[in-house]
């Protein structure tokens, strides 16, 4: 496995990125490595798909249930009628 090192880092990407990997419970070396991977996943000009891209980056939280309504007969449609 290889390694970087990145020289003069502006201390506010430093400090948003200290922020960014504590939110996400990440190291800043592994929030760094997340973002790369996520910034190279897609050549330039590939079509990104929405769906595959928002379940990537939701999925890691644990998703989210939502319940589902009993369908019960379709309503009658509102009459404009004065």
């Amino acid at each position: 496995m290889s390694a970087i090192t990145i020289r003069n880092v502006d201390p506010e990407l430093e400090r948003q990125l200290r922020i960014r990997a504590a939110m996400s419970g990440n190291s800043m070396e592994e929030e760094a490595r997340s973002i790369l991977r996520a910034a190279l996943s897609t050549e330039d000009g590939e079509d990104v798909d929405l769906y595959r891209t928002i379940r990537r980056h939701i999925e890691p939280l644990g998703g989210v249930e939502l319940p589902l309504p009993d369908r019960g007969p379709m309503r009658e449609p509102p009459t404009f009628a004065p």
